[in-house]
């Protein structure tokens, strides 16, 4: 039965990379539906993303594809395309952001499986249940950080899960956690940062007069806010807008900037380039 899966690659940038890989999949009856590519010139680096249609099952197509990896110095992950990433979503108080990916997941064919939602207030249990989901209730404090952490590791184990979201989700995650999950959490945040620090940071950027609000959407890292960013989006707006219609054009914006990442995430489309990213859309 055919089947088609998704090639993802980086290596260090030389002639014959796409003779190679393209090779390899039309031995094994490979029929490629979509590809891009890009050579970063600033670091030397080559990124491919490749969708091909074939009768191989996965373990053929890696092991025929295992010596030219070698041979290239690749990194590179092959999935079928569709496949659901078991996914954990993790809140605070905000519904807007986890709200749009459920809706997205259960309507709009969201290539991610949200196996539970965490929150460390209860207030999105009623939202989590509605759609069907796990609520796990776990409090941070100041004194509890690391049990808490503790827990969230546990879930992520438990769940198997590939994919850890952060809609809304107002605690920063430890250094050791980062680096445990790199390349594998999404965070999401309004754009005003480092300008409008802490809380209201729409009534600052109302009280500076600011003529555009914004989204960014990263992976974590130990760098607060300053993971590799995957996308970003922006309003623009004028002196005629309160305060409130501030926060509902910045929530609008967040949800959607979240969406595209983690969806673009989820069909494998976004490639590590040291702090920067490749977006193959």
């Amino acid at each position: 039965m055919t089947t088609e899966w998704v090639l993802t690659l980086s290596c260090p940038d030389r002639p014959g990379i796409v003779h190679a890989v393209a090779g390899v999949l039309a031995e094994h009856g490979g029929n490629i539906t979509e590809s891009q590519q890009f050579g970063d010139p600033a670091s030397g680096l080559f990124f491919m993303r490749v969708q091909v249609a074939a009768d191989a099952g996965r373990d053929a197509l890696a092991a025929a594809l295992a010596p030219v990896a070698e041979r290239f110095g690749m990194t590179w992950e092959l999935d079928a395309v569709g496949r659901r990433l078991r996914t954990l979503v993790l809140v605070s108080r905000a519904p807007h952001c986890l709200v749009d990916l459920l809706y997205r997941e259960r309507y709009q064919d969201m290539p991610v499986d949200v196996v539970g939602v965490v929150g460390n207030h209860p207030d999105l249990a009623d939202m989590a249940a509605f759609y069907g989901k796990p609520f796990h209730h776990v409090p941070v404090t100041k004194d509890t950080k690391a049990q808490a952490e503790g827990r969230l590791r546990e879930l992520v184990a438990e769940l198997d899960v590939e994919l850890v979201v952060l809609a809304r989700y107002m605690q920063i995650l430890s250094d050791e956690l980062c680096r445990d999950l790199q390349g594998k959490v999404i965070n999401i945040h309004h754009s005003f940062l480092p300008s409008f620090k802490g809380a209201r940071p729409y009534a600052q950027a109302h009280d500076r007069g600011v003529k555009l609000i914004g989204a960014t959407s990263h992976y974590v890292t130990g760098d607060l806010d300053e993971g590799p960013i995957i996308e970003q989006d922006v309003e623009r707006v004028d002196h005629s807008r309160a305060v409130a219609d501030l926060v509902a054009l910045g929530e609008d914006v967040e949800r959607r900037t979240l969406a595209r990442a983690v969806r673009w995430h989820a069909e494998h489309r976004v490639l590590l380039d040291g702090h920067r990213t490749v977006v193959f859309r």
